[in-house]
């Protein structure tokens, strides 16, 4: 297990006991898997690592335009979210590619397969990147449904206190279940999770 690991796990979860609350629903995966979630704030990501096993050493996939745009930034993602830079303007499937190793480690990785934080809480279209990651490792994809980071954290908004979801959902074995899965679990049109 990694310091760094459950030091962001620690982190994490006392950030969200003083923001409101964080419930784990489902069993977190027990070996390495992508975990592909819907995305609608920078919360979503220090949820699923306050969720997450440290254990499974947890990076995620982060905009490389945006994340990894200087140095201050990289250094923090790299810090605070075990972040890895994936480009979104073309390339992002090599970088993904690039990441396998990371899989045959025994590790979690964790896609946003919108490519883009949702503006109005539903689960848009996925991009094939994580499927392909999954595949080229062999290793199953996790879909997780999260709710109540966009109240947390609003798009272009303020921090503000709100109870935050995260819920596990079975291991399926193609990017299209995960993508049904978290599309009929989301909150009806127009809510902001």
């Amino acid at each position: 297990m990694s310091l760094g690991a459950v030091m962001r796990r620690r982190l994490w979860r006392a950030a969200f006991a003083c923001s409101g609350g964080l419930a784990v629903e489902g069993p977190p995966p027990g070996g390495p898997c992508v975990v592909v979630a819907n995305h609608c704030s920078h919360a979503d990501t220090a949820a699923l690592l306050a969720a997450l096993p440290a254990r499974l050493r947890p990076s995620v996939a982060a905009a490389a335009d945006y994340w990894f745009a200087g140095r201050a930034r990289a250094l923090v993602c790299r810090t605070l979210v075990s972040g890895f830079p994936v480009r979104r303007g073309g390339g992002g499937s090599r970088d993904l590619a690039a990441a396998v190793h990371l899989l045959r480690q025994g590790r979690v990785l964790v896609v946003y397969p919108e490519g883009t934080r949702s503006r109005d809480g539903r689960v848009g279209d996925f991009h094939r990147g994580a499927a392909r990651l999954a595949e080229a490792a062999g290793v199953p994809i996790v879909p997780v449904l999260l709710e109540g980071t966009g109240r947390v954290l609003p798009v272009h908004g303020r921090l503000s206190r709100a109870p935050v979801t995260v819920r596990f959902l079975p291991p399926v074995p193609d990017l299209e279940t995960a993508h049904h899965l978290l599309r009929s679990q989301q909150l009806p049109k127009g809510e902001i999770s």
